[in-house]
C-alpha cells in the first residue's frame, strides 16, 4: 500500500483543543436547554425506530471523513506485525471491554453510588461499556504519528480492528450489559451497529475508491476538506446533548468529574498493559508505541451515537459517553508523552532480553 495514501503527521487545530471545544458545548447546550426547552423537545421527538434522524445525519457527517482514511488493503500488513497486533487485540477485544464493566461496577455501583441519581446507575455504567467497547478509528493516527509510530502497523491494525468491530460489537455490548444486568433492546443495538457501523463503512469506502481512482493527491484534498465538517458535526451533536442533559448537570454537576474516574483508571491501566506486554515480546518501540495507544483509546463518536440510539439523549448512558470526549485528548495526550520519554527504559528491556 502506498504510504501516499496514509493521514497527514500532526494533531489540528480542533483535535489539540477538543476538550476545550467540549467544555463550550456543555456550557452552550445546557444554556441553550434552559432557553429553549419546546426546541430540544422537538428534535428529540424527530425519531423512527428509536433512530433520532438529526442526530443520525450528524453521526454519518462526522464518521464518515473518519472511516474514508482506513485502508483495508493495510490488512495484507497483518502479518508482518503479527506480535503487535496480538497484543492490541487481546487488549481491545479481550480486556478493555471487561476491565471497564469491572471498573464501572465498582465506581458507579459502589464507591461514588452515594453522589449519583440512583435511578441512572445502570444507564452510567451501560455507557461506559459502549465506550470501551469500540477501538479508536481515526483519533489513533494522530496518536501514532506524536509517538513516531510505524504507520504500516497503525493502518493494518485500524483496519483489522474495524473489520472485527462490524460483527463482534454487538455481541460484546450486549453480554456485558446482560452481565450487568441491563436489559438489552436487541433491535436498537443491531439497527445503531447496521446505521452507524457497517453502512458507514460501506459508504466510506466505496468513495474512498472513487477519490483514489483520480489520484492520491485529489484524495488528500478531499479528506482534508471534509475533516472539519467531521469535527463541526461532533460538537453539534453535543450540544444538542448537553441541551437534554442540562437539568441533570445543574442539578449535580460533580457527575461528570465522577465518571471521569473510571475512564482515566482504564485507560491508564490497558495502556500500561499493552505497552509492557510489548515490551515483554521483544516488540520493536515504533510498534508498542501506537499498539499502547490504539488499546487505551475509544471510538467515542459510535459510543455516542448507540448510547442516544439505546437509551435517548437525557441517559445516563449518553452522558457517560461524552465524558469519554472531554477527557479523550488530554488523558492521550499524556500517555503520547508517557511513551516518548520511556523510550530509552523500553529500549533497553529489548537489548536484556536479545541478550
Amino acid at each position: 500500500m502506498a504510504s501516499a495514501t496514509a493521514p497527514a503527521p500532526g494533531i489540528g487545530f480542533f483535535e489539540r483543543y477538543l476538550s476545550v471545544w467540549v467544555a463550550l458545548c456543555i456550557v452552550v447546550g445546557v444554556a441553550a436547554g434552559q432557553a429553549f426547552p419546546g426546541l430540544t423537545r422537538a428534535v428529540a421527538s424527530m425519531e423512527v425506530a428509536s433512530i433520532n434522524l438529526p442526530v443520525g445525519a450528524l453521526i454519518w457527517v462526522m464518521v464518515i471523513p473518519m472511516l474514508l482514511k482506513i485502508d483495508f488493503a493495510a490488512l495484507g500488513q497483518v502479518r508482518a506485525h503479527a506480535r503487535g497486533i496480538g497484543v492490541t487485540l487481546f487488549i481491545n477485544w479481550a480486556v478493555k471491554p471487561f476491565s471497564m464493566a469491572l471498573l464501572g461496577w465498582i465506581f458507579v455501583r459502589h464507591v461514588f453510588a452515594p453522589w449519583l441519581p440512583a435511578e441512572q446507575l445502570d444507564s452510567y455504567i451501560a455507557g461506559l461499556i459502549l465506550l470501551a467497547a469500540a477501538p479508536c478509528t481515526a483519533m489513533v493516527f494522530v496518536w501514532s504519528q506524536l509517538c513516531r509510530g510505524d504507520p504500516y502497523f497503525t493502518l493494518s491494525q485500524v483496519a483489522l480492528n474495524d473489520a472485527i468491530m462490524v460483527v463482534a460489537f454487538a455481541p460484546i455490548v450486549a453480554l456485558l450489559l446482560g452481565l450487568s444486568s441491563i436489559t438489552v433492546p436487541w433491535d436498537t443495538l443491531l439497527a445503531s451497529v447496521l446505521l452507524y457501523i457497517v453502512l458507514p463503512v460501506a459508504l466510506s469506502q466505496a468513495l474512498r475508491r472513487a477519490l483514489l481512482a483520480r489520484g492520491v493527491a485529489h484524495f488528500q484534498a478531499v479528506a482534508a476538506r471534509l475533516g472539519p465538517f467531521s469535527m463541526a458535526a461532533l460538537l453539534l451533536t453535543l450540544v444538542l446533548l448537553f441541551a437534554f442533559q442540562g437539568e441533570a448537570i445543574l442539578r449535580q454537576p460533580l457527575v461528570i468529574a465522577l465518571l471521569a474516574v473510571p475512564i482515566l483508571l482504564q485507560v491508564i491501566f490497558n495502556s500500561g498493559l499493552a505497552y509492557w506486554l510489548n515490551r515483554s515480546l521483544g516488540v520493536q518501540h515504533c510498534v508498542a508505541g501506537p499498539s499502547a495507544l490504539i488499546g487505551a483509546s475509544n471510538f467515542f463518536e459510535l459510543a455516542v451515537a448507540t448510547a442516544i440510539g439505546l437509551f435517548g439523549f437525557q441517559s445516563g448512558a449518553a452522558l457517560a459517553t461524552v465524558v469519554g470526549v472531554l477527557v479523550e485528548v488530554p488523558v492521550m495526550l499524556a500517555v503520547v508523552a508517557t511513551v516518548n520519554r520511556s523510550k530509552a527504559w523500553y529500549e533497553s528491556g529489548l537489548r536484556a532480553n536479545q541478550g
